[in-house]
Order: structure tokens, then C-alpha cells, then sequence
């Protein structure tokens, strides 16, 4: 409607008052312009064009710098008929005119999946000579909130202060937050303190009543979201059956700790008592066999010896001779000295002479202690 006007407006100026109408961009579209991250938008340029604008038709979109001394980015131009649509890389697939022929009036374009970055001002400069316009207008591109935490910081008991946190960590400002409990009687809790623009309620002293499920909601002028925390309220710790218990514990471990250490002590002490034993020298252990069987074979062989040099005549009066020569047994070599018996009494011993004058020759009898050994 406006650009059928303007265009009336100048048929009229040229027919009646014989002034042209030079070249002039029509459009006066809001702004800024807001929209979401994701959307699209048209960012508007209508022209009209006089009798005297015979030159060629450029059109140059340009993304102006905030910073002087950078140069502006052109983001797309149209010149010698023909469309420029990827001149931005940053752009490049999400920018195009609106119009197929652009020189029909309309040099608007449209620019999808916008981002964060795609905010600023755009200048729509068209140039016809000798007729030249520049329009220029502000995007700003909102990012929607990002889903929420929240989450409960310090103890939750009974007693306590309870602060509740939601965080967006995206999403364009200014956010704002607000919380609803949404279980039980859906009333915040009397002591609570909502902060709006840092997402906390600070329940102080908390009671089993503030227990319930919470939504915490962001906003800003493209979006919301949110999230829901279940909060649960606990009665205070049993102080003292805490203390007694932790008493308890550490008599325990003591107690392990002394069984340990006297099993330890017992078995080292029997372990240096066996060693002790083993290396005494016991005094009733018998002599070795070698001494008996030799002292056996000695007086055996000395018996011998005694008996082939008598005569007839005179074993009657050797077998009445006390056997001096006879072997002990073990039991009595295995008794003291002191507890040896007595040798059996015997004839009364004839004197040398008198042996002589009954015929006996005399023999001589190895003496002998009382082990049976040849002395």
C-alpha cells in the first residue's frame, strides 16, 4: 500500500507540477527487529525508480561495523543483472532476495536459520544514476533459554536455610525466573526470598512443611523453559546416638588392636622357648653302644683265653671265682655309679701257696674296673 502511494505520489508530482521524482526507498519498516535464534526474517527495501535514473541498477546489502575503523561486510549485491547471493561465508546457503528480478523494486531479502552472530545493523543501499538511497535498520537475534538446573544447596533438615538455585546457561538477557511449588498447597513457604533475576528462593528455617516438589521457570522475549526439583526436608540427626556409636567403634578397633598384638607376643615368646630347648645338653642321655660291644668282645676274648690255659683240675675253683668279667646289662650300665650293686659274696680265697700244694697253676686274671673294662 505504501509503495503504490509513493509511486502515485511521484506520477502525480511529474504530471502536474513538471518536477521529477528521483529515485527513493519507500520502505518503513519497524525497528529493531527481534526474533529467536533458528527463525527467519525479511529485512525490507522497496524502491522507486524516476524517468531520469537511466544508469544501471546496483543493489548492495551491507552488515555495518560497530568498530569505525573496521570496514562494513557486504552480505549480498545485485549488479549488471545479476545476483551475488554467496559474497558472505559466514551467510553463505541463508541469504537471498526476496524478489527473483530485484529491479522490479524490491531488493529485500530473507535470511534463515539465524544465529547470535547475525545481529546488527544492516544497510540496503540502491544506487541507479544518478539516483542513489540508503536504508538502514537493527536485527537483533535472541537466543531462546537453554533448559534450566536446579538443584538444593546446604543441608536439608529441619532447622536449616535452604537455598534453591535454577541457572540457564544460554539465552539472551535479560532472563527471568520465577518458582511455583506445585505439590501440596502449592504455596511457597512463608520464610522464602525469591530472587527474579539471580533464580535463588532462600528458605530460612526450614520445617517438614516446605518438603514438596518446586518448577522453576526462565524467561526472556523469545522463549521459556524449565525444570522441577523434589525437595525433601529431614528431621535433625540424633546427636548423641552418633557420639555413643563413634565411641563404640574406636573400643572395637582397641580391643582388635590388643588381641593382635598379645597373640603376636605369645607366639614370638613360644617360638624362643622351643629355640631354647633345642639347643640345651641333656645329662641323662646314655653313652653310645660302640663302648659296651667293645668291652664285650675284650672280656669274652680274655675269658677265652683263661679257660683254654687251666687244667681239669682247676675249673672247679675258677667257677667258684666271682665274675668279675661279666657284662652289664643297659639298665645297669644306665644307673649311677653310686647305685651299683654289690658283687655276691663268695668262698673265702685260698692262699697262693696252698693252691700250689693241691696241683692248680697259677693264672693271671686281667684286672677290670666296674664298667668291664680292662684296666
Amino acid at each position: 500500500m505504501e509503495l503504490w502511494i509513493a509511486r502515485v505520489c511521484c506520477v502525480f508530482v511529474s504530471l502536474f507540477s513538471g518536477l521529477a521524482c528521483g529515485l527513493e526507498i519507500v520502505s518503513t519498516g519497524q525497528t529493531p527487529i527481534e526474533k529467536a535464534s533458528g527463525q527467519s526474517v525479511k529485512l525490507d527495501c522497496q524502491f522507486t525508480l524516476a524517468a531520469e535514473d537511466a544508469g544501471p541498477l546496483d543493489i548492495e546489502w551491507s552488515l555495518l561495523s560497530s568498530d569505525n575503523q573496521k570496514e562494513d561486510k557486504v552480505v549480498i549485491f545485485y549488479s549488471g543483472d545479476r545476483a551475488y547471493v554467496d559474497h558472505y561465508p559466514p551467510m553463505k546457503g541463508r541469504v537471498h532476495f526476496n524478489s527473483p528480478d530485484p529491479k522490479n523494486g524490491d531488493a529485500s531479502i530473507n535470511l534463515t536459520g539465524l544465529k547470535s552472530s547475525d545481529s546488527g545493523t544492516y544497510q540496503c543501499k540502491v544506487k541507479k544514476a544518478p539516483g542513489i538511497k540508503s536504508r538502514k535498520m537493527l536485527l537483533i537475534v535472541m537466543v531462546k533459554p537453554s533448559k534450566p538446573r536446579c538443584h538444593a544447596e546446604g543441608p536439608t533438615q529441619e532447622g536449616k536455610d535452604i537455598v534453591l538455585r535454577c541457572l540457564s546457561n544460554e539465552g539472551t538477557s535479560p532472563l527471568q525466573y520465577s518458582w511455583e511449588k506445585t505439590s501440596h498447597n502449592k504455596l511457597l513457604p512463608a520464610s522464602a526470598v525469591l530472587d527474579p533475576l539471580a533464580g535463588t528462593v532462600n528458605v530460612r528455617n526450614a520445617s517438614a512443611s516446605a518438603s514438596g516438589t518446586y518448577r522453576c521457570t526462565v524467561t526472556n522475549r523469545v522463549g521459556t523453559e524449565d525444570c522441577i526439583l523434589h525437595l525433601n526436608v529431614t528431621p535433625p540427626p540424633n546427636t548423641a546416638g552418633i557420639i555413643a556409636g563413634a565411641i563404640i567403634t574406636v573400643l572395637l578397633i582397641l580391643l582388635i588392636i590388643a588381641i593382635i598384638l598379645f597373640c603376636c607376643c605369645r607366639a614370638r615368646h613360644r617360638k624362643k622357648y622351643e629355640k631354647e630347648i633345642c639347643n640345651e645338653i641333656r645329662e641323662d642321655v646314655p653313652p653310645p653302644k660302640s663302648r659296651v660291644s667293645t668291652a664285650r668282645s675284650f672280656t669274652v676274648g680274655s675269658q677265652r683265653s683263661s679257660l683254654g690255659s687251666m687244667s681239669p683240675s682247676n675249673l672247679h675253683e675258677y667257677a667258684l671265682k666271682p665274675q668279675y668279667d661279666k657284662i652289664p646289662s643297659s639298665e645297669e650300665y644306665e644307673r649311677p655309679p653310686s647305685h651299683a650293686p654289690l658283687p655276691p659274696p663268695t668262698a673265702a680265697k685260698m692262699a697262693g701257696p696252698n693252691l700250689s700244694r693241691m696241683g692248680a697253676i697259677p693264672v693271671m686274671i686281667p684286672a677290670q674296673n666296674r664298667d668291664g673294662s680292662i684296666v
